[in-house]
């Protein structure tokens, strides 16, 4: 099973989040900064997250991202689900469907794997991605703006 790059950004950006909570809110900005990715992509990330209520954004003077209860004790297997959606590892349909569609057992196959992948996540919380060593590296990928 392969995630794709924007539920990868999500999950390094709500662990970035999660270790720095005692310094304040960071801006998007930052955590694009700190994970070396375009901010523009960081914030279709963070509008995605505040859907599903795993952190939530303030504007203005002392603003910024912040998790949320839930952000801070979510499952990581709720939230790979919720990020990756219901798609199947295969495509069987689509423009030129697999002609096996009909009497295959790999995709039956496939989605007992992904589910099995999912649940391997599924008693992790977000906290738990973040102890050592974790924890320390992502506190050190950028320095905070001066107060």
């Amino acid at each position: 099973m392969r995630l794709t790059k924007f539920t990868d950004l999500a999950l390094r950006a709500v662990m970035r989040l999660a270790v720095c909570e005692q310094d304040g809110p960071l801006t998007t900005q930052e955590v694009a900064e700190a994970m070396g990715v375009p901010a523009t992509h960081m914030a279709k990330a963070v509008t995605r997250l505040q859907h599903l209520g795993v952190l939530e954004a303030r504007r203005g003077r002392g603003g910024g991202l912040a998790l949320t209860g839930l952000g801070r004790h979510a499952s990581v297997g709720w939230l790979v689900r919720e990020l990756e959606g219901e798609g199947e590892v295969v495509a069987c349909e689509g423009d030129q469907p697999c002609p096996l569609r009909g009497a295959c057992r790999l995709r039956r196959a496939l989605r007992d794997a992904q589910e099995a992948f999912y649940a391997t996540l599924d008693p992790l919380t977000v906290a738990d991605l973040v102890g050592s060593p974790t924890g320390p590296v992502l506190l050190g990928l950028a320095a905070r703006r001066p107060d």
